[in-house]
């Protein structure tokens, strides 16, 4: 009898559990899988994405570039798997690379308290005196998420010149290292004190130790660097607006992200000893959002494969994220089907 009600609640539940999906994300997900990586990019397109671009390289093999929709839709200017896309919190990887590097040449420790760098925050940001850079880059310091804070969002390019004020005077979400909580702010002060520690640009420092050494010469820290005509442009679910010319940090094209990505996996982005540094502190993959743009770059091992995937299309709800993470799995079980 107890199992015969448990078996109603759970299928109660999951009618309730449907009804507030959007049905094209379950229909997204029970598709009969396409034969090929092209198709499912023209499948997604057919979900609503205005443009995509998907790179593959899987080892021993060349790299793989597989377009749908359009790089500029007021234009009609088809999608370019050579466009610079703004790659979001995927930059977080170049970051940890960074620290990661900075302490093995001991121009910085890991166990250093953030209050070391910025004393001026001690009262500002609860435990700063105990918060270490390692919980920054773990994303275990709890310190709240400047783009959290709603007031960030009513001018967000004025504002992320100061965006470190959005997180200010707020409570810890917990003691450090008793939790985990995603942060833009934990990044935002690893750079600043790279910034300290170095007496001059992070950017430099990542473009000197990791863009030159790997040749990745269509990697950008900002819109200032780059012809505008080379961006995908960016769109927002409901609005007409192109966000491409908004500034929002890192861009690169498809293919840099995947060398720098399985540069990371392989170890050859690293210095001798630098490998068990970042092994013990960060991911190897990462997703990316701002407006108008999301990524995901992933590297699966059982297969030796590295796929980027960019898509110009987001919204506020965060289906266009759900649906963008069901196409890129498609995608690698059609990989993993071939093999």
């Amino acid at each position: 009898m107890k199992k015969k009600i448990f078996r109603i609640v759970l299928l109660v539940g999951t009618a309730i559990s449907l009804y507030f999906v959007p049905w094209i994300l379950v229909w997204a997900w029970i598709l009969p899988l396409p034969n090929t990586v092209q198709e499912q990019v023209d499948e997604a397109i057919g979900h609503g994405f205005d443009g995509m671009i998907v790179y593959v390289d899987k080892g021993g093999e060349p790299p793989a570039f597989y377009t749908g929709g359009w790089k500029n839709r007021e234009n009609k200017i088809p999608a370019d798997p050579q466009s610079l896309f703004k790659i979001a919190s995927i930059s977080k990887l170049y970051t940890a690379v960074a620290i990661t590097k900075l302490a093995h040449t001991n121009r910085l420790s890991l166990d250093d308290a953030l209050s070391d760098y910025f004393p001026e925050l001690v009262g500002r940001i609860e435990n700063a005196e105990h918060i270490t850079l390692r919980h920054m880059v773990q994303h275990r310091s709890g310190i709240p998420n400047f783009t959290d804070n709603p007031a960030y969002w009513e001018n967000e390019q004025e504002n992320g010149k100061k965006a470190l004020e959005f997180a200010l005077d707020l409570p810890a979400h917990f003691e450090p290292d008793k939790g985990y909580a995603y942060s833009n702010t934990n990044y935002l002060l690893l750079r600043k004190i790279m910034d300290k520690v170095l007496g001059y640009s992070h950017e430099k420092y990542i473009k000197e130790h990791i863009l030159i050494p790997l040749e990745l010469n269509n990697t950008f820290f900002s819109l200032k660097e780059v012809n505008l005509d080379d961006v995908m442009s960016g769109y927002y679910v409901g609005l007409e607006q192109d966000f491409k010319e908004n500034e929002n940090g890192m861009l690169a094209t498809a293919q840099d992200v995947g060398i720098f990505l399985r540069a990371l996996n392989d170890g050859s982005v690293f210095k001798e000893g630098e490998e068990e540094i970042y092994a013990s502190i960060y991911e190897y993959e990462h997703g990316g959002l701002v407006p108008g743009y999301q990524s995901l770059a992933e590297y699966h091992d059982d297969i030796d494969t590295v796929v980027v995937q960019f898509i110009n299309t987001t919204d506020f709800n965060g289906y266009e994220w759900n649906l963008s993470e069901i196409t890129i799995n498609r995608i690698v079980k059609i990989l993993k089907k071939k093999e």
